[in-house]
Parts: C-alpha cells; sequence; structure tokens
C-alpha cells in the first residue's frame, strides 16, 4: 500500500489558463482535482499575457456574426500549420475548443469573453483567413470578487498608471492623438480608473482577467489549489502514473491521482541550461516574457517515463527590447506605428517590422549573419512617432525615463550619421536606409518588404495615413533601441494525441500522464495562426484531458 499524504481523482502541475480549466473542467464533471503551482502566485504566464483565446468557430464568434466553420477553420489551419502536426489532433483542436468555449459559458458562472473586432488573424490572406480576426477576450473583471485569493493573482504589472483596459480598448488608445475615437476610448478608461479610486472597485483585464475568472470559478465548484508547491517526480506502478512527488513549503509530499495527473506547468523560458540545450543561438533567459516558474521541471521526469518530444527548438518569438536590470518590453504594437523601422547591424531593413511577432523571430535567426547580425537589431523611430504614439509603456509625448538615456538602452542622435555613430553602424549606410525609406514611405508603398498590404500589418498602424503602417522617419532627434529575438514561452514539449495523453517514442500512451500548454508540443506546430493561439490550445486540451478522465470513469463504473 502507497503512503500518499492526499488524494485526489485528478492532479494537475501548473497554475495557468491550460491547468484552471483542467482542473474546473474534472469538478464540473464530477471528479476531485488538485492544483499545484511551484511559486507563490497563481496563474503562471497566462495572467501576464493578453488573455485572449483563439478559438475558430466559437459561441461569441457565433454572437457577433463572424460567420466562421469549420470548413473555414480547416483551411487555414492546413494553410499555417500544415502536416507538421497530425491531423487528428487538429481536428481535436477545431472540433473540442469551441466544445470547451461553450461548455465553461453554459457551467460557470463567471468566465466570459467578448470578441475583439478587427483583430486580424495573424496571416489574413490565407485560405480561410479572416481579416476581422476570430480572437475574443475576458470581459474585464472586478478581482474584489476572489475575496483574498486576490493577494496570490500573479500580476503583470502593466505600465498605464493605474488604468485598466483590454485588447480592445488598447488598440483605440494606441491611437489617442490621431482618432475621436481614440480619444472617446480614453476617457471611458479614465472613468473606470476613478470608479476603482472612489469604491474600491479593482478591475482587471487581458490574461488577469481570465485567471482571475477561472479562479473565481474553481473555488464555486470547491477544487483545491495549492502554492508553493514543486513537482519533483512521478510515482508509477506497473507503466502507469498514479500519483506525483513534490515539495510543498520545502517538505515532501506524495499525491495520489487516482485517474490522472494533467502537466500544464509551462515551458523552459527561465533555464538557461536547457536554452543552451534546445534553442537556436544566441539566446537567453533575459529576453523572456514567461513567469519565472517556466524552467522545465517536469521534461527529466518525463523522459525517464519514455516520453516523447518535439518541436524543442521553437519559441513562442517575442520580439522584445530589455531596458538594462529591467524586464522586457514586447514589442507587438511598437512594430506597427508609422515614422518607425528596424535595422540590423550593417544598417539595413531585412524585414517587414509589422509581421506576427513570432515571424519575426524566426526571421531574425535565419538573417543572423557575422556581416549583417540582427541579435540585437535596432528599432529607430523620430520625434513624430514618439509625440503620437504609445511606445514601450509610454504614451504620447511623455518623455523616455532619464535611465534610459544615461545607460545607453536609448540611443539619440540629431540626424541620421550622428544616430548612426551611437549604435556602431556605418553613418553612411544607415542615412542611405533613411533615404530609401523614406522614399518609399512618401508614396506609402514598401516595396522592399510590402509592409502595410496585410490586414495585419495595419490593425495597430495609424488610420488616418494612406499606408497606416508608413510613414517618413523624419522630424529630429532620432531614437534607437536595441531589438533581441525574445519570446513569450517556449513551444516544445511532450507529445500528445487527440486526447491530450502523453505519447512514449513508440506512438502508444503513457497510462495516467495527460498535458496541455507550453509544457507539450505545440498544436500550431512552428507557427501562430492568431491571437491566443497558445492560450486557446492550452484550455482547450487541459479540457479535453479532464473530460477524458471523467467519461472513463463513467465507463469504468458501467462495467462494474
Amino acid at each position: 500500500m502507497e503512503k500518499w499524504d492526499a488524494s485526489y481523482d485528478v492532479v494537475v502541475v501548473g497554475s495557468g489558463a491550460g491547468g484552471l480549466t483542467a482542473a474546473l473542467t474534472a469538478q464540473l464533471k464530477g471528479l476531485t482535482s488538485l492544483v499545484i503551482e511551484k511559486t507563490d502566485k497563481y496563474g503562471g504566464s497566462s495572467s501576464l499575457s493578453g488573455g485572449a483565446i483563439w478559438v475558430p468557430n466559437n459561441v461569441y464568434l457565433e454572437r457577433a456574426g463572424l460567420k466562421d466553420t469549420m470548413e473555414k477553420a480547416e483551411a487555414y489551419m492546413e494553410a499555417t500549420v500544415g502536416d507538421r502536426v497530425p491531423a487528428e489532433r487538429k481536428r481535436a483542436y477545431l472540433t473540442r475548443g469551441p466544445e470547451m468555449v461553450k461548455f465553461l459559458h453554459e457551467h460557470t458562472n463567471h468566465v466570459r469573453f467578448e470578441y475583439i473586432p478587427g483583430y486580424s488573424d495573424y496571416y489574413p490572406e490565407a485560405p480561410g483567413g479572416f481579416p476581422q480576426g476570430r480572437s475574443v477576450e475576458p470581459v474585464v473583471f472586478d478581482l474584489k470578487k476572489l475575496g483574498e485569493e486576490r493577494k496570490r493573482i500573479r500580476r503583470a504589472n502593466l505600465p498605464t498608471y493605474g488604468m485598466v483596459m483590454n485588447a480592445y480598448e488598447f488598440h483605440k488608445v494606441n491611437m489617442i492623438t490621431r482618432t475621436w475615437t481614440g480619444k472617446k476610448t480614453s476617457l471611458k478608461i479614465g472613468m473606470r480608473l476613478m470608479r476603482s479610486i472612489c469604491t474600491g472597485y479593482r478591475p482587471a483585464a487581458l490574461g488577469e482577467a481570465l485567471i482571475g475568472r477561472l479562479r473565481l470559478s474553481l473555488m464555486e465548484a470547491k477544487g483545491d489549489l495549492w502554492l508553493s508547491t514543486a513537482f519533483s517526480d512521478y510515482v508509477t506502478e506497473g507503466g502507469r502514473v498514479t500519483g506525483i512527488q513534490a515539495v510543498r513549503d520545502g517538505k515532501p509530499v506524495r499525491i495520489e491521482a487516482k485517474h490522472g495527473v494533467i502537466l500544464a506547468a509551462g515551458g523552459f523560458s527561465h533555464s538557461q541550461e536547457l536554452r543552451e540545450k534546445y534553442l537556436p543561438h544566441p539566446t537567453s533567459a533575459q529576453w523572456t516574457s514567461a513567469a519565472e516558474g517556466q524552467t522545465g521541471d517536469i521534461l527529466a521526469a518525463s523522459l525517464g517515463l519514455g516520453a516523447r518530444i518535439d518541436l524543442m527548438d521553437r519559441v513562442w518569438g517575442a520580439p522584445s527590447a530589455v531596458p538594462p536590470g529591467e524586464k522586457p518590453f514586447f514589442l507587438v504594437a511598437d512594430r506597427g506605428i508609422p515614422n518607425m523601422m528596424i535595422v540590423n547591424g550593417a544598417g539595413e531593413r531585412y524585414v517587414n517590422e509589422a509581421v506576427p511577432y513570432h515571424e519575426f523571430v524566426d526571421t531574425m535567426y535565419a538573417q543572423n549573419k557575422p556581416e549583417t547580425p540582427t541579435t540585437p537589431s535596432w528599432m529607430i523611430l523620430d520625434q513624430r512617432a514618439k509625440n503620437r504614439y504609445i511606445f514601450l509603456g509610454l504614451f504620447p509625448g511623455q518623455p523616455f525615463p532619464k535611465r534610459w538615456l544615461e545607460n545607453g538602452f536609448v540611443k539619440k542622435g540629431s540626424t541620421p550619421a550622428e544616430l548612426a555613430g551611437q549604435i556602431g553602424i556605418d553613418p553612411a549606410r544607415l542615412t542611405s536606409t533613411f533615404e530609401r525609406f523614406n522614399r518609399m514611405a512618401q508614396k506609402g508603398e514598401d516595396e522592399d518588404f510590402h509592409r502595410g498590404q496585410s490586414a495585419y500589418d495595419r490593425y495597430y498602424g495609424d488610420p488616418t495615413l494612406p499606408n497606416p503602417s508608413l510613414a517618413p522617419i523624419a522630424k529630429a532627434p532620432f531614437y534607437a533601441v536595441p531589438v533581441v529575438p525574445g519570446d513569450i514561452g517556449t513551444k516544445g514539449g511532450l507529445v500528445t494525441d487527440a486526447c491530450a495523453r502523453v505519447l512514449q517514442e513508440d506512438g502508444t500512451p503513457i497510462g495516467g500522464l495527460f498535458a496541455t500548454g507550453n509544457c507539450s508540443a505545440a498544436v500550431m506546430g512552428e507557427t501562430y495562426p492568431g491571437p491566443g493561439a497558445t492560450l486557446g490550445p492550452a484550455m482547450t486540451f487541459g479540457y479535453v484531458a479532464a473530460t477524458y478522465l471523467a467519461e472513463t470513469k463513467q465507463i469504468n463504473r458501467m462495467k462494474l
């Protein structure tokens, strides 16, 4: 007889959106569940994220009149992911994802989303792509509803000075100096801030709203969550996983999982050792925007069980600017503004600056050569861009922090040649790049990299311009910041099947072991189809795993 310190039907490792969805589904389907989280905050990288999910053909899209279909979604997955992922797993995602969204809507009082109008699929011109977008985001949530649990949620601490906004609102606020919609949205957000100050309302948006809604739902469903509890190994019997060994508050514990263990522990972004082993070089844990607990803890133990791994050399790429001693700035909207370009170490453009972020990082690595280094690259903008748009979390016209200029993170020059001297680029080369870029920008046509031709390129651009993402870099002074190939998580890990079961090298499942999220090999393969294509699969396959366990329990009970 095993000696257990605790016993549950399902044990979930990791407290991000995938893990919370798995535990919540298990509870709602009649299984007891425990979530363990090794840090002292729950939410993982999901809490730091934009919170959107990319799940084609879901109920919120239907209500918005989007007219998505399974056929369109399959065509798009085929055009983007291709055959890098087995067809049955892609189809499971497209089938079970909408089922997951509907289940949480119908069986909880709090998990609610809303459509993000116009937030384009990342490849909207591909077959089945939607220029109007397929992403939905969590409705703004009052953290006060969590009670004492509010103190334990992982906070993103975004530089918005107390103002809370969702993705749709940020898109409008980014144009506060350019459009009336931007001004009206800013007023709405300001009123939300005043309500918070005057009434104690504690609004949260983006990933915090998603995690808050899932956590409150799990609390109401009576699911358990242990913080400061780190996975250390599996407990097995006859080749089947029957529980886990963990360390809780510094003490070893053995936890029984009567029906299964669901891994939702995230990737290995914060393990420099694993990054050096698997990822393209150069690589640095200082470049990641993932939560600090993501160090690949389940990997060695899973390989010990014979688990197969895949996509270990891939990340969810996030071009980033990293001020010395500070956290990375993930450059999403920043790369869509006009009056800006990105050059390599030779002072030349090498990519459409506004491409989807994962593609940008892939291109950085593909183009990184001794004579034309791209790590770092240099993001260059003029004073007009600084005055008009949000950049590095700073509102239009807000000066760069003095420390950034003093420590050299931000370079400044009154001419392209002077700026080139600041960043170690040949002045004549950079001046020539400026001149060519500005000639094309004047015409509104990027002849070199076609910036602004895709609906996605234009999403974060300036709608008052003929080409929303293209305008000359002409108003001095000029600024430059280094850009590195960061990430929001690694995307390689344990290979799973359509039921989220972890597979061995021979393709057979390891009994009692399931995985979802960034500790599993991504269903999106080497690409990134749309906003929320990380969280959507994490939640979907967490739901799939818990549903499988609940149905298996029911079948076994009927046999008895």
